[in-house]
């Protein structure tokens, strides 16, 4: 039996946020030194912040992820480099303005979001769990809800953002519940 979960985090209000989905204790790991991401893949950087956390918090299950969006008008850019897309200093509405812009002229506005989470074990058993939420990029940011692209996903079936979704909504149809559910499952949480 599990009895708590340490996020790769020092960020309190995500460790909160898996907390819901998964339905155990997840705590942020106590003065997390967050490693150098540098995977070209999604698994890559959630394995490589799992390893640390592990490293950090031995002897307890550690739960990392790693997200961001894909948009096939890109070739699945900006991905892995979703935090950093755009270039240094922009924050989520710079970024967002910079994604809107490479797509500006593009007929196919096809995206997804991609989580991917990584579990490892007190005895360093891995884990994981992939989740998506498709959609079509909006021509303009709606919605104060969410955050990083969230304005500007339109959900499959959806003529809302995801920044126009309640919390709520979010979380039912959100690639990071996709992903926590499955872990949930896997863990038999």
């Amino acid at each position: 039996m599990i009895e708590r979960i340490l996020l790769a985090t020092g960020n309190a209000g995500k460790a909160a946020e898996l907390a819901r989905l998964l339905g155990c204790p997840v705590l942020p790991i106590a003065q997390w030194e967050p490693p150098v991401e540098d995977g070209d893949t999604f698994l890559a950087n959630a394995r490589i912040k799992a390893l640390a956390g592990a490293a950090q918090a031995p002897g307890e299950w550690v739960v990392a992820d790693d997200s961001g969006i894909e948009v096939d008008a890109l070739d699945g850019a900006p991905g892995v480099r979703s935090a950093r897309y755009g270039g240094d200093g922009l924050d989520d509405v710079g970024r967002t303005a910079a994604l809107l812009q490479a797509v500006s002229s593009a007929d196919d506005r096809a995206a997804r979001f991609r989580c991917v989470l990584v579990a490892i074990g007190p005895d360093g058993q891995e884990l994981h769990a992939d989740g998506t939420l498709e959609g079509s990029l909006a021509h303009e940011p709606r919605g104060a809800n969410g955050f990083g692209y969230d304005p500007v996903l339109i959900p499959t079936g959806e003529t809302r953002t995801c920044g126009e979704l309640t919390a709520d909504e979010k979380n039912a149809i959100s690639h990071r519940g996709a992903a926590a559910r499955a872990l949930r499952d896997t863990l038999g949480l």
